[in-house]
């Protein structure tokens, strides 16, 4: 079961005394689940994802009759659209340099209006009910939003990622799970090593469980380097841990796959948005993007 948006549930409404346009965020999967602000929208029948978030959101305009800035991170298109939404249901899209400036006061102000900790609790409430489904386009939410806003290197857009990959584990999607939490690891060694044993563990975890060759090859490679890395600064200290890089090391031997010297990552700067190899890029949308385009008093909910 989704979390339905209603104007009577607070919990989904910003605080009323936060700065003016403080910026709503929307996802589209690639599957089509839609999220408004850390809720699954219930579609119902054939309807667009566009529409049901431009109704949601206009939803927000109304209650604080204010127009609402919005963005959206669609995955069907590989886009990321910028809005304007208004209290009479109207909307337009944006060019990015029009977009609400950036920096610490506003990410604060629409952190402090939707907390990314209340989504995680969000998260593990559908995963405790065995909606992993949910519980993971929740998860991808979250983490692009963070990761657009904040950085790949952010500790919460890190702790995202983290979540992602563990509910990918448990989905059985070993693939994605192994990558993201690569990911983390990868990001850990280069910025916080008292912190990356764990990490790389459970990146390992998930790739033992790989079946294709090359990508045991590949992704294993990189483990051993992260773990020969640590062992190298004196971080190797777990006995698990130095298990799971034998491991390693006796998979790769036994698919008779040389390890090539590690190549060293380039740094990722916290703010610049998604940096981590394996974000697809997105497109920024241009200025009267149709799909996001609504003239007045046309949304849904306003129709008989």
């Amino acid at each position: 079961m989704t979390s339905s948006l209603t104007p009577r549930d607070e919990g989904n409404l910003p605080a009323l005394s936060a700065p003016p346009l403080v910026r709503l965020d929307a996802y589209v999967a690639e599957d089509g689940s839609t999220v408004v602000n850390g809720h699954l929208l219930e579609m119902g029948g054939t309807r667009p994802p566009n529409e049901a978030i431009l109704d949601a959101i206009a939803m927000f305009a109304r209650t604080l009759r204010a127009p609402v800035a919005a963005t959206v991170i669609d995955r069907t298109v590989m886009q990321v659209a910028r809005l304007r939404v208004y209290p009479d249901g109207s909307s337009r899209t944006i060019a990015e340099e029009e977009d609400l400036p950036p920096g610490r006061e506003r990410t604060a102000a629409e952190e402090e209006a939707f907390p990314p900790l209340a989504r995680v609790e969000r998260i593990i409430q559908h995963a405790q009910r065995g909606e992993l489904h949910a519980a993971a386009v929740l998860a991808s939410a979250l983490r692009e939003h963070l990761t657009l806003r904040r950085g790949a290197e952010d500790e919460l857009s890190l702790e995202a990622r983290a979540i992602e990959a563990y509910l990918a584990y448990q989905r059985g999607d070993y693939m994605v799970s192994t990558v993201l939490a690569l990911t983390v690891a990868r990001i850990r060694c280069r910025t916080d090593l008292t912190r990356a044993a764990p990490e790389v563990a459970r990146a390992t975890a998930a790739w033992q469980r790989l079946t294709d060759d090359g990508q045991v090859a590949t992704r294993g490679q990189e483990l051993l380097h992260m773990w020969e890395h640590l062992a190298a600064e004196g971080f190797l200290l777990e006995p698990a841990h130095q298990a799971m890089a034998q491991a390693v090391r006796s998979r790769l031997e036994r698919g008779n796959r040389p390890v090539p010297a590690a190549a060293t990552a380039p740094a990722v700067t916290a703010g610049q948005g998604p940096a981590a190899p394996e974000d697809t890029p997105l497109s920024p949308t241009r200025r009267g993007l149709r799909r996001f385009t609504r003239r007045p008093g046309r949304s849904a909910e306003s129709q008989p």
